[in-house]
């Protein structure tokens, strides 16, 4: 649920920025910097008063508190938060950046910006009785903010790609109250059919190479059978039949493509190409899960 939130920010709101003026300013173009900010402030402040709305305003209060939710659902929502604070990283760097704030302070910009959304949401979560503040999501948070940072301050540049990718799985239907119970809420809550990666090109470290620099590799983590948090093994009942249902965990290697740097001279078609960046395209993936190896035709 909260996660619909960002991944829906991420896409529309950097395509609509670059739609009609798709080249950042020379310099300092103090329009631009003021509508990133109040858009950016009226999404943060409008977002988090609707999810008080729809997620937290009928949740029972208490005092603020932690909980240790570390070893939940494999770690894949730790990833997830560690996506999420990346990409709203990027996208709010990339504007200020559009607006003509040099490189290093629109890193910092986007990185306080993605940092301090998640955090909000674990003050949120903090006051509420069946959750509470998660260090494991702080830290998550802080490493996504901190991948965006680190890399434009070491290589003015994004050389790393956090990206996301999703295919629908039965498990959803087992229990859709919680994994979803149609697709848009299976695309935020089956972990089963969700898988994180990561996606470079190793040869950018050797500028002599001749391979593509647009051709990445790309590694894959995701979880099978995955149907409770905090359970590894799930036992569903079917009239006199009981199917028992055990987690593990995926390690995937795939092939994948950085669009922005496909070669083309045409500023709105490098805009569109960059906004492709934020997911893991199909591809044919080699997929290990519990001692096995596994070739895939083509993986979502």
């Amino acid at each position: 649920m909260k996660k619909a939130v960002f991944v829906a920010l991420i896409f529309s709101m950097h395509v609509s920025a670059q739609r009609n003026l798709f080249c950042p300013a020379d310099s300092l173009h103090s329009k631009r910097v003021t509508a990133v900010s109040i858009g950016l402030g009226s999404i943060w402040a409008g977002s988090m008063i609707g999810l008080h709305e729809v997620w937290y305003k009928n949740q029972e209060k208490s005092k603020f508190h932690a909980f240790n939710d570390g070893s939940n659902w494999l770690q894949m929502d730790k990833l997830g938060h560690i996506y999420t604070a990346y990409s709203i990283s990027r996208l709010s760097g990339d504007l200020y950046n559009w607006s003509g704030i040099n490189g290093r302070k629109a890193a910092f910009l986007g990185a306080g910006i993605g940092f301090g959304y998640q955090t909000t949401l674990e003050i949120f979560d903090a006051y509420n009785v069946d959750w509470g503040f998660s260090w494991y999501d702080f830290t998550s948070n802080v490493l996504g903010a901190g991948l965006f940072l680190g890399q434009e301050l070491a290589w003015e540049e994004q050389r790393l790609f956090p990206k996301f990718s999703y295919h629908p799985t039965d498990y959803a239907a087992i229990r859709p109250a919680v994994l979803g119970s149609n697709f848009q809420e299976r695309l935020l809550k089956d972990y089963n059919g969700q898988t994180y990666w990561l996606s470079f090109n190793p040869f950018l470290f050797s500028p002599h190479t001749k391979f593509p620099k647009w051709l990445c590799l790309s590694l894959g983590y995701s979880v099978d059978a995955k149907l409770v948090g905090n359970q590894e093994l799930y036992i569903h009942t079917i009239g006199t039949k009981q199917v028992t249902y055990v987690s593990s965990r995926q390690f995937l290697a795939s092939l994948d493509i950085d669009f922005s740097r496909i070669p083309t001279k045409k500023p709105w078609l490098k805009a569109v190409f960059k906004q492709l960046n934020y997911v893991k395209i199909p591809f044919p993936a080699l997929l290990f899960q519990n001692g096995k190896l596994q070739g895939k035709a083509l993986y979502f």
